[in-house]
């Protein structure tokens, strides 16, 4: 597989990514063993970058990955975690804590339950309203020093942030949701990133299952699948998304790829210096989203694209709770 860097300063990765979320919380139920395998199939295939975070089954992914990782090599896989998100033990979501005590406080924990002495790429899930910016990172920027981890990325930040964060230390890239339903960091995230060196790792690719071709209007979600509260996936809205998915199928037949492949090729076509993570959770789904990487769009393929999925098209906003997305006028 063809790699790529995360941002100037940042590791090299292979040119797709792995989300493993879905494989313990917030989709519905998923099945350990395919859960194991799907990511010994990633490793075969050459995907080397992995990411997680320590709020996801609360632990319960992270042990996870150390199941995984035994026996395949640590050195062979860049592992990134995020951090800070609170949670009760219903699982409801706390808001977020950022201050340096508690981001040397979780990564101690996620080291000992990923059985590792250093994580790649470490970064804050969200912004926490309460600590500036310049904390946390100068938090991170010690953790570089002690050789506890290797790299500090950031995670659903606006463009000022973007520029306080790199003026404490060097950041590898921005973990945000980018896709063809959700192209709102172009107009400023994404150009800020580029002038400071910035990589992003691109997430909700597929729009969380509204662009991978399999979604249709009667399915039934399982408790605690969060998309079961998701905006663009209530009554009217759902039905203008699909019908844009659609549209995007149409020209993914024409390519000879299904909607997924074009989905997730036209993120990667965006820049090189654009990983997308796919959130794969069995390997037939992780095996249609790796046929992306030889899917080659073309200038007219990128128009035809562009007029079945218009930029702003997607109905709904990404989240029910605006404090789970980036804020334009953070601290």
């Amino acid at each position: 597989m063809n790699t790529r860097t995360l941002g100037v300063t940042g590791p090299v990765v292979s040119e797709l990514g792995l989300g493993l979320m879905g494989m313990s919380d917030l989709y519905g139920p998923a099945d350990e063993k395919e859960s194991l395998a799907t990511i010994h199939a990633a490793l075969e295939a050459g995907v080397t970058l992995l990411d997680t975070g320590d709020f996801y089954g609360m632990g319960h992914n992270e042990l996870l990955l150390r199941d995984a990782l035994r026996g395949a090599g640590r050195d062979r896989v860049v592992i990134s975690v995020k951090f800070g998100a609170l949670r009760g033990p219903d699982g409801g979501w706390l808001g977020y804590d950022t201050s340096p005590a508690a981001t040397k406080t979780f990564l101690a924990y996620s080291l000992r339950r990923l059985g590792t002495d250093h994580i790649d790429v470490y970064r804050p899930a969200r912004l926490d309203p309460e600590v500036p910016i310049e904390e946390t990172v100068g938090a991170l920027a010690e953790l570089v020093q002690a050789g506890y981890i290797r790299h500090i990325g950031l995670s659903e930040v606006g463009a000022d942030t973007l520029r306080r964060a790199a003026a404490v230390h060097p950041i590898s890239d921005l973990q945000i949701e980018y896709s063809l339903l959700s192209r709102g960091i172009e107009a400023e995230i994404l150009p800020t990133a580029r002038e400071l060196g910035i990589g992003v790792t691109a997430y909700g690719v597929l729009s969380r299952g509204l662009l991978s071709g399999h979604w249709t209007p009667d399915r039934n979600l399982a408790a605690g699948d969060f998309r079961t509260a998701s905006p663009r996936f209530q009554g009217g809205n759902l039905e203008r998304n699909l019908a844009l998915a659609e549209a995007l199928r149409g020209v993914a037949e024409r390519k000879g790829v299904t909607t997924a492949q074009a989905a997730i090729a036209w993120v990667s076509r965006q820049g090189q210096d654009i990983v997308p993570l796919v959130g794969a959770r069995t390997r037939a789904r992780l095996a249609e989203s790796l046929a992306a990487t030889g899917v080659h769009l073309t200038e007219q393929d990128l128009a035809d694209i562009e007029r079945a999925v218009p930029a702003g098209a997607a109905s709904g906003a990404r989240y029910a709770a605006p404090a789970m997305a980036h804020l334009d006028s953070e601290r």
